[in-house]
């Protein structure tokens, strides 16, 4: 049975989707004081709110069941990630729930700005009939610059389009086929979007490359008389300069949903700005968009802990497309660089330094995914944790000196393949395998070519190519009642050295491992037990 604690008022459909679960155990609670939460934290498998809960490194640290924290929206300012990664707690947003609300939200600020309603209902409320003082403009030719293109961004494009609106963006990871799918010209630079701009728009997260992005030296690069606007992270746009830009009367306007600091002190000078329409960080704020996050965030946080599906975690690098369609693939990395380590131990190589996964273009997408499996498969049953998973393999790793790599090629000779690579001091070794949605096979360990599923325990020899080892091997095998599943010899020359790769059932104790080393024309033995995880 997993708890959930639930908090920060989360729309009763997505709370809904969790206690629809029998084996979940699901407490409602009101956003609760840090202390209580804090006595209260260790005893969940998991916690779902939204921004009123600070999932902080204090709270982390003594949730020793934690497992998933979900949060109901798009940011995650309040969560210590870092924290959570290095503990191995998922952290699941819903990215796409909000993005028709901003989106609708971005055209009603703007064209209520340009039309003066919120003055004229003011006006008119206050008895007054101000017509000729109200003189709009419309968006109808005007140039759209959207900065980051996108899940919001390209919805306020395809809405810009309608308006006859020119759009141009500025998104250097998105690709030239989403640029032209969305109807877009890409500007190649910032600077170039800002010279041609009427309306500019932020659709990107705030990191340390967006802090700061729309400062002073931006703003004057924009037209006389230009508009910019901020629904996506306070921050992004510097509040000083665009004041600043306002009080020159270098802009025509802004719209400004999300600040620094919020809610806005009420002496902020944006309050006193003219020509400037302030929302208070409404872009999700509405029934549906509520109602879309609750849903995707607890169908995700069941989801990881019922089904170990992590591919909604923000913390790991998760494979594109369909999530059951990678577990072979990562089942194959795991084992792979599982075998790969044991087989550098019994050569004296027990320091792994470098870690390098490559796939095939089929599992491009996956690609990260695949390398904190293979950093899962390096590190289990060498670190003393039970928290040791695909979110914080990668950290782990790190700590330990270990560099990692991953990469697509198309020289791995199927689609599916894939290739670990290890190496500690002057020995490296790759093992390589191929990973279909039906079968997990092995087909290279060193230079050698196999075929045999890397399932339960696994048996490698390296021997001189003689009659009657098999036959040796298989009778000793016998003789500590362990049974071969499996067994694929590989040879690089007759004669030469041999590589035989055996599944086995039951298990081959140390004792059994000196009678195969025993054997004279064996030269080494590795029994890797393999986890079944």
């Amino acid at each position: 049975m997993h708890r959930v604690l639930v908090t920060d008022d989360v729309d009763s459909e997505g709370v809904a989707l969790l206690l629809a679960e029998p084996s979940l155990q699901v407490d409602v609670l009101p956003t609760l004081p840090v202390p209580d939460l804090l006595e209260r934290i260790g005893e969940y498998d998991a916690i779902v709110g939204r921004s009123a809960t600070r999932i902080s490194r204090d709270l982390l640290e003594r949730a020793s069941r934690l497992k998933v924290v979900g949060r109901a929206g798009v940011g995650i300012d309040n969560i210590a990630v870092d924290v959570a990664t290095a503990l191995g707690v998922a952290v699941i947003n819903a990215p796409a729930g909000n993005t028709v609300a901003v989106a609708e939200l971005f055209f009603g600020a703007v064209i209520g700005l340009l039309r003066q309603i919120p003055r004229a209902d003011t006006g008119m409320h206050g008895g007054k009939w101000e017509r000729s003082a109200l003189l709009g403009r419309e968006l109808k030719g005007k140039v759209l610059g959207i900065v980051g293109l996108g899940r919001i961004g390209g919805e306020v494009a395809v809405r810009a389009h309608a308006f006859g609106m020119t759009v141009v963006a500025y998104d250097p990871y998105v690709s030239d086929e989403r640029f032209t799918a969305l109807r877009v010209r890409r500007a190649t630079t910032l600077e170039a979007l800002l010279t041609e701009t009427n309306i500019l728009t932020v659709h990107t997260p705030l990191t340390e490359e967006t802090r700061g992005l729309i400062g002073a030296r931006e703003l004057g690069r924009l037209p006389a008389k230009s508009v910019v606007v901020n629904m996506a992270r306070g921050g992004i746009v510097d509040e000083d300069a665009l004041v600043a830009a306002l009080e020159a009367d270098q802009l025509r306007g802004a719209v400004i949903d999300v600040f620094m600091h919020e809610p806005l002190a009420v002496d902020h000078p944006l309050r006193r700005a003219e020509n400037v329409l302030l929302t208070p960080h409404l872009g999700a704020n509405s029934v549906e968009a509520q109602r879309n996050v609750a849903k995707d965030v607890c169908a995700g946080v069941r989801d990881a802990l019922l089904r170990h599906d992590l591919s909604r975690s923000v913390n790991v690098s998760a494979a594109s497309g369909d999530w059951g369609d990678m577990q072979p693939a990562m089942l194959l990395a795991r084992r792979a660089a599982a075998v790969a380590r044991a087989l550098l131990a019994d050569q004296g190589t027990r320091a792994i330094t470098q870690l390098a996964v490559r796939c095939g273009p089929a599992l491009a997408g996956g690609s990260s995914a695949l390398l904190a499996s293979a950093a899962v498969g390096v590190l289990e049953g060498v670190l003393e944790t039970d928290r040791l998973n695909l979110i914080n393999a990668r950290t782990l790793a790190d700590a330990r000196g270990i560099a990692c790599t991953v990469g697509t090629s198309s020289d791995l000779g199927h689609a599916r393949a894939i290739e670990v690579s290890l190496g500690g001091g002057m020995q490296q070794l790759a093992v390589a395998g191929i990973a279909t949605p039906d079968a997990v096979r092995l087909t290279r360990i060193g230079a050698f070519h196999v075929d045999v599923n890397p399932r339960q325990t696994l048996v490698v020899l390296t021997n001189h190519d003689v009659p009657g080892v098999i036959g040796r091997v298989g009778t000793l095998l016998g003789e500590a009642q362990v049974n071969t599943a499996e067994y694929h010899q590989a040879r690089l020359a007759q004669g030469g050295d041999a590589l035989p790769a055996m599944t086995v059932v039951g298990q081959v104790r140390g004792g059994g491992r000196q009678a195969l080393l025993a054997v004279p024309e064996i030269q080494t033995a590795t029994i890797v037990r393999l986890s079944d995880r």
